[in-house]
């Protein structure tokens, strides 16, 4: 009875992990422009808690998701690329590049011209891989009907919306023109959770920048001024009020105009296409190495002083006129200390596109404007107010160091997308570690530069800050041998982009390297793990050696496979049970290589011709386990029974560890 009970629960457990998943259903529809042209829409409707990517994602990322029109060109042509809604956007910090994707919906568009009369529908094909936060689904293909209407009007949605899934027959559904216009509103004007902490943190970040724009000796003393000015020359306090607070409001609309702009001009949606051009990161990694060279004191950016006077003689006319002229005054006049920080920011709110350089105005705008408004309100804070000194050079000096540091971000977003390797993460950690090698020796007075005043003593603060440098230059020395640095994870190029990819010193992997070749069939994997991708041969082996058989369902795009081989596999007690204690076979569930013809064959589950290697490992994961997602792991003997229930992402390294030692003590038994 006790084993019968158990068998029991093991087959709950399994079937909680063998689940066959298709969370994303597809729906067609047409719409008519004029009597040759159309637009051809397809719908994706995505369950809660998965994603979709987007089309447009580098060599070396997920799977993006792509469009075949199959009729094409005898009957139709195609007007320009498919279209996508705007989606999410996110740096991924496994692929070490920005990816897009879409939750619960996303719309596609195909604008169309028709050649020829004679068509009543286009057929076409959508590649797609979805993820969630603990699976990633292998590469799935879905086959969609665009049916065009014979009177060449526009088709309503009960004539076109088609819907094609794995696991039921293809059928037509019928989709109310109320319910498309439903769907439509919630694309556009759903609010996006994921896009408006992007936006927070621009604003935050700017906002500090106005701030740290404030302490420079070009801003900082105009604080007093320009109070005094206000306060003195209007006939009352509430009117000195009410026109620094004018002034203010001034000086946030010049920002932000600048902000829009900045977006009108390049466009919201083509900024973060731009963010990841090779020239656009080369252009402003010079231009931030102009803008760290004028904040060091090699030079001064200053506008035409014609423009100054101009503007200075606008803001002498009096009234709200003059008031927004004295504003934009002060814009044109602390440039020099302003517009790098202003560069700078405009140059990262365009590397996440939409109205980020708006936000990002604004943000600055308000801390720079706020001093005025609320010394005007209480003049008494004013003897408050440190007195200028060379104070105010130490904080343009540093914000000049880190303009420098930043400025390699971009040379090693160009290097990276054109592979060159000149920039590698070795060469890129020591340019670092010279920088803020250097801002520490500043700070603690062993390097002067040209603008800097007579030094006879360190401030508390300024030790204080230069401690706190020198322990980041310290602590960023040990990933010159390989180690993680996750404080600033996403800056430096990728642990595989480096010289050493595994890392430098002596480990148990290295050692397996050298004693001895390795055998037939296999090669060295995640974290130099002896590994085979061909099923057979690594049975074989495991026969040979007397070890059980680890089964890795994995994919090149599975973004949690490779958090799974990064931060679980890398942990020593683990990597020492797949280095001696199991055979690792790795499947990749989206290999593109094709199998010889006469492997090919139709799947029993599926019904799907399996033409590719990735093919052949996803179908043998669904027909045996049950389940098509990503990374799934299975322990088992030489006949290919399951020792143990298997294990899907799980990023608990005690837990991940506890199951492999269960499955090999069964083994063992």
């Amino acid at each position: 009875m006790k084993n019968t009970i158990i068998a029991f629960l093991l087959l709950i457990s399994f079937s909680m992990f063998g689940q066959i998943y298709n969370p994303v259903k597809w729906t067609t529809t047409v719409e008519k422009i004029s009597d040759k042209e159309y637009i051809l829409k397809a719908q994706a409707k995505i369950q809660s808690g998965w994603h979709l990517y987007g089309q447009y994602i580098e060599e070396g990322g997920p799977s993006p998701t792509a469009f075949t029109f199959k009729n094409q060109p005898k009957k139709f042509e195609l007007i320009g690329k498919t279209t996508e809604d705007k989606g999410h956007e996110t740096v991924d910090k496994i692929f070490d590049m920005k990816i897009k994707y879409f939750e619960d919906q996303a719309l596609f568009t195909q604008k169309i011209k028709f050649i020829s009369d004679d068509i009543s529908d286009v057929a076409a094909e959508v590649d797609f891989m979805v993820c969630d936060d603990s699976n990633c689904l292998p590469p799935s293909t879905e086959e969609l009907t665009f049916k065009i209407p014979k009177e060449k009007k526009l088709a309503s949605a009960e004539e076109t919306a088609v819907v094609k899934t794995d696991s039921v027959t293809k059928e037509e559904k019928s989709v109310s023109q109320t319910e498309e216009k439903i769907l439509k509103q919630e694309i556009t004007s759903s609010p996006k959770k994921t896009e408006s902490r992007g936006l927070l943190t621009i604003f935050i970040l700017a906002f500090l920048s106005g701030f740290a724009a404030l302490l420079t000796p070009c801003v900082f003393p105009m604080i007093p001024m320009t109070v005094s000015f206000f306060t003195k020359q209007s006939k009352s306090k509430a009117a000195g009020i009410k026109n620094a607070m004018i002034y203010g409001i001034s000086i946030v609309i010049i920002y932000v105009l600048l902000g829009s702009i900045v977006t009108a001009v390049f466009g919201a949606d083509s900024l973060n296409a731009l963010s990841t051009n090779v020239w656009f990161n080369l252009i402003f990694f010079i231009l931030l190495v102009v803008f760290a060279c004028s904040f060091l004191g090699a030079f001064e950016i200053v506008l035409p002083s014609s423009l100054a006077n101009k503007v200075d003689s606008q803001a002498d006319r009096g009234g709200l006129i003059g008031i927004f002229f004295m504003a934009l005054a002060l814009a044109i006049v602390s440039f020099s200390c302003t517009g790098p920080i202003v560069g700078t920011l405009l140059v990262e709110a365009a590397s996440k596109g939409g109205i980020a350089p708006i936000v990002g105005m604004l943000g600055f705008s308000i801390a720079i404007a706020l001093p005025f408004s609320l010394f005007a309100a209480f003049p008494g804070w004013l003897n408050a107010l440190p007195k200028s000194g060379g104070w105010l050079n130490t904080v343009k000096v540093v914000l000049g160091f880190l303009e420098l540091a930043l400025a390699f971000k971009f040379l090693s977003n160009a290097d990276l997308v054109l592979q060159l390797h000149w920039l590698e993460r070795e060469i890129f950690l020591a340019i670092w570690i010279a920088v803020f090698g250097m801002l520490a020796f500043y700070l603690f007075g062993k390097i002067t530069l040209p603008h800097d005043s007579p030094l006879n003593h360190i401030s508390v603060g300024r030790l204080g800050f230069g401690l706190i440098v020198l322990s980041f230059t310290i602590y960023l020395i040990p990933g010159l041998w390989g180690a993680p640095l996750k404080l600033i994870s996403g800056f430096p190029p990728p642990m595989q982009y480096s010289e050493s990819p595994k890392g430098l010193g002596v480990s148990s992997n290295s050692e397996l390297k050298t004693t001895g070749s390795l055998p037939e069939g296999a090669e060295h994997g995640p974290q130099n793990i002896i590994t085979f991708h061909d099923y057979n041969k690594g049975m074989e082996y495991a026969k040979k050696v007397g070890k059980p058989v680890l089964l890795d369902f994995t994919g090149y795009a599975c973004v949690n496979c490779r958090k799974m081989e990064e931060l679980v596999w890398s942990d020593p007690k683990v990597l020492g049970v797949l280095n001696n204690d199991v055979v690792l076979i790795s499947l990749y569930v989206d290999d593109k290589k094709e199998l010889p013809e006469t492997e090919q064959y139709v799947s029993e589950t599926t019904g799907k011709k399996i033409k590719t290697i990735g093919n052949k490992w996803s179908d043998l994961q669904i027909k045996t386990y049950k389940a098509n997602a990503q990374p799934f792991y299975v322990i088992v003997d030489h006949n290919s029974v399951n020792l143990t229930e298997p294990s899907a992402y799980n990023p608990n390294i005690e837990e991940y560890y506890k199951w492999l030692q269960s499955g090999i003590g069964k083994f063992k038994k």
